[in-house]
């Protein structure tokens, strides 16, 4: 078996620290749910990143690098993180973060499952299959129909659905838009739409960590899909997906240490369970992916 050449580690480094970042950033969230109303802490995610964008592209030397090709699609896009993001936050404020990430993990098996219909790639029997086994063990996180399951993990449901959709609209438009014009057109959107609603029941910081949690939120998010985007320079997303799932052991030591929440025994059995058939999946679309692509190469000679 070779060993792993360079570029793949540095890929996963940087794909590792971007999920480190993603995990900061939740609990900045959930930190500063428990000061401000959800919709200014979502506003400031996207005002931040606003910022940051216009020096990181450095919008007014170029322009056209953030002009997007598909503005509808795009629009719908960023409407659809927006929501998404909302539902995240008010999840987060009375969940467990490692019960969130938990649930987040079905992603995977929701863009198999709308790949079809909306992509036209279909799943087999074995990645359905995968796809089960992947919601059952979302459901023992949630324990529905019991005392255990907490009104908000609806909310969580349906940010992973928005997420899901959002990755599936990212691959469509990857073709055409770049990723500048899709992270500064998410920014610019939810800034702007989500400004009224934060307005009208804002809260000032009154402190400098109230002032840092709400900027933090934003510089967590933008530096982790800067560093996703880095990493997939060096190696493609179906190498490094699997990987994905070590974000749960971050969301532990921050739950833990942050807020001293300690996971539930049916939410470790869950996030086994979702896991372990992510991996499975993921493994099964790299294998299908390597089979055509040897087909194809055969066929050309």
């Amino acid at each position: 078996m070779p060993a792993p050449s360079n570029q793949w580690i540095q890929a996963l480094g940087i794909y590792s620290a971007a999920l480190l970042l993603f995990s900061l950033g939740d609990t900045a969230i959930k930190a500063a749910t428990y000061s401000f109303p959800f919709y200014e802490v979502a506003w400031f995610r996207y005002a931040v990143q606003l910022v940051l964008m216009l020096f990181v592209v450095r919008i007014w030397e170029n322009p056209t690098s953030v002009r997007p090709k598909r503005i509808w699609l795009q629009l719908l896009r960023a409407v659809i993180l927006m929501v998404g993001t909302v539902f995240s936050c008010i999840a987060m404020r009375y969940l467990q973060l490692a019960e969130t990430v938990s649930i987040s993990f079905a992603i995977p098996f929701v863009i198999a499952a709308l790949s079809g219909p909306l992509l036209g790639e279909w799943c087999g029997p074995r990645r359905w299959a995968a796809i089960a086994v992947g919601f059952i063990g979302v459901l023992i996180v949630m324990q529905p129909g019991s005392d255990k399951m907490h009104w908000a993990m609806m909310y969580s449901v349906a940010a992973t659905l928005c997420f899901a959709t959002y990755f599936l609209l990212t691959r469509i438009l990857a073709a055409t838009d770049s990723n500048s014009s899709m992270l500064f057109v998410s920014a610019l959107v939810g800034t702007v739409f989500l400004a009224p609603f934060a307005y009208a029941e804002w809260v000032v910081p009154t402190g400098f960590v109230e002032g840092g949690t709400l900027i933090a939120v934003g510089v967590f998010a933008m530096s982790g899909h800067y560093l996703v985007t880095e990493a997939y320079k060096r190696e493609s997303a179906s190498a490094l997906a699997p990987f994905m799932y070590q974000q749960i052991i971050w969301m532990i030591l921050l739950g833990y240490f942050v807020f001293g929440d300690v996971p539930q025994t049916h939410t470790m059995i869950g996030a086994s369970v979702v896991i372990g058939s992510g991996i499975y999946l993921l493994l099964r679309e790299h294998y299908l992916a390597q089979r055509a692509s040897k087909r194809a190469s055969t066929e050309d000679t």
